[in-house]
């Protein structure tokens, strides 16, 4: 089962690090990784996703726990929780498929944010099975490149990741 892993976590350098080498060394797999300074300057958000059973789940945050560098974390699986994912999309855009793809983009209710005579780059967020079923609706021939953030998460109603 796939995780999200919200991770307050000391803004300092090697942070991330000691956080991707305890993964490493374990053997479990990041299969996206965000992270941002918050409205604190001394701390970061990691949004980790991962997957795995419960008991892999669990160690995974116990370890994370112990890291000095952790101060505080929460598994958005484990609650209501909205998630979200950027997509930055790069497409042929030639005469005779322009308007296919500008009703494309509308249709998943995604931007055109740049326009040249060739390519369009377009902008969509969502949840990421809506971004799989976009790239899925486009000809692979008119794909150019493809950058995602991967899920970003938080939590419903007044729980949080604060101090």
């Amino acid at each position: 089962m796939r995780h999200i892993i919200s991770i307050l976590i000391e803004n300092e350098s090697g942070a991330l690090s000691r956080v991707s080498g305890l993964f490493s060394a374990r053997g479990y797999n990041i299969q996206s990784l965000a992270v941002a300074p918050t409205e604190d300057p001394s701390l970061s958000r990691m949004t980790l996703v991962t997957s795995g059973s419960e008991e892999i789940i669990e160690q995974i945050t116990k370890q994370l726990n112990k890291l000095v560098d952790v101060v505080k974390l929460i598994d958005l699986a484990e609650s209501l929780h909205i998630e979200r994912e950027l997509m930055l999309i790069k497409v042929k855009a030639v005469e005779a498929n322009r308007e296919e793809i500008k009703r494309l983009v509308d249709i998943f209710r995604g931007k055109i944010i740049d326009v040249t005579a060739s390519s369009y780059v377009i902008e969509m967020t969502g949840p990421s099975d809506k971004l799989d079923a976009f790239v899925g609706a486009l000809d692979t021939a008119h794909v150019i490149e493809v950058v995602r953030s991967g899920p970003m998460g938080i939590s419903r109603g007044e729980k949080g990741l604060h101090l």
